[in-house]
């Protein structure tokens, strides 16, 4: 099994900061993201953008990658885990990217083939219910399969008895995942899990949801939020900017005087509710400042400033 670099996956380097790999994230989803990429390989490599994205992103699960990629130039014939190596004692908690609900294979080696990696987890109906025991796959879904409802063929494994012994099989089921479910929801698909071994009837297949991370939107219940950026004139005159939803472009009017970190609310353009309605769309604004590139734009900005009173610290100190 090959050792992947999330580093290099990302285009970072081992120290790059949050805010860089989120940069750097979402500038490769942008470009592989299924929606825009229709190339023959366009799924796998956002597979990958993602699969390394979620581990880079969690504090906890990079700590743990650093510490196993010290080993990686022992891979390069093949990829085993360090003698003594143990999953970390957070895969469980692990969700996100991947695909069919089957992680990548390096990565269930790494933090273990747990719940939040495609693996199964039992749950037990009592001993004498007769029923079989449930199981939980991870299905994980674009925000545009949310917005709209998705059919999705699921594939998982399913313990079944042979004679002596508990095997594994794997199974193949079309389901339709509703529009509105949100992230670490689960959905029950009834009489799809683990045969009663005492005659009674199956026991459930519970699909739980994971949204595959966004290049443009961020997630907040039903409510997807956005950055806006603004050029300092945009700011203080005002202006009309399109701004992007899931379902196209709108023309958002800002007023003069906008702060950075002014929060515009668009009603209705975030996600479907289970129960109907849509949460909002929420336009963060962040004011860019243009570099300074020729002496013109330099005695612009000059003028502006030795012809304003405006003092942005006047209210510090006594």
């Amino acid at each position: 099994m090959e050792f992947k670099d999330y580093y290099k996956v990302l285009g970072v380097e081992p120290g790059a900061d949050s805010q860089s790999i989120k940069t750097a994230y979402r500038k490769l989803a942008r470009k592989y993201h299924p929606d825009v990429n229709s190339g023959k390989d366009s799924e796998e490599k956002f597979k990958e953008i993602a699969e390394a994205y979620e581990v880079l992103k969690d504090e906890e699960k990079r700590a743990e990658f650093d510490a196993f990629r010290r080993y990686g130039d022992q891979f390069k014939g093949g990829f085993e885990p360090p003698p003594g190596w143990k999953p970390g004692a957070r895969a469980d908690q692990f969700g996100g990217a991947q695909f069919n609900g089957d992680f990548s294979d390096f990565l269930s080696s790494l933090f273990g083939d747990s719940e939040g990696f495609g693996g199964f987890q039992q749950r037990s109906r009592g001993a004498h219910s007769g029923k079989g025991q449930d199981i939980e796959v991870q299905v994980p879904l674009f925000l545009e399969d949310i917005a709209q409802g998705i059919s999705k063929t699921i594939d998982y494994s399913l313990p079944v008895q042979d004679q002596d012994h508990m095997v594994s099989t794997r199974k193949q089921l079309k389901v339709n995942i509703p529009k509105g479910v949100t992230h670490g929801e689960r959905v029950r698909v009834k009489g799809k899990g683990i045969p009663s071994v005492a005659g009674g009837e199956a026991g459930d297949l519970l699909l739980r949801i994971r949204l595959v991370p966004h290049p443009v939107f961020d997630v907040e219940g039903h409510n997807l939020l956005v950055t806006l950026p603004l050029a300092p004139w945009e700011a203080a005159l005002g202006t009309k900017v399109t701004v992007p939803t899931l379902n196209g472009n709108i023309n958002l009017t800002v007023k003069p005087g906008t702060e950075s970190g002014s929060k515009l609310r668009v009603k209705g353009k975030g996600l479907p509710k289970r129960k109907g309605g849509e949460g909002d769309l929420i336009a963060a604004v962040k004011i860019v400042v243009p570099p300074v590139s020729d002496e013109k734009c330099r005695q612009l900005w000059q003028s502006l400033a030795t012809g304003s009173a405006f003092n942005p610290r006047k209210n510090w100190g006594g």
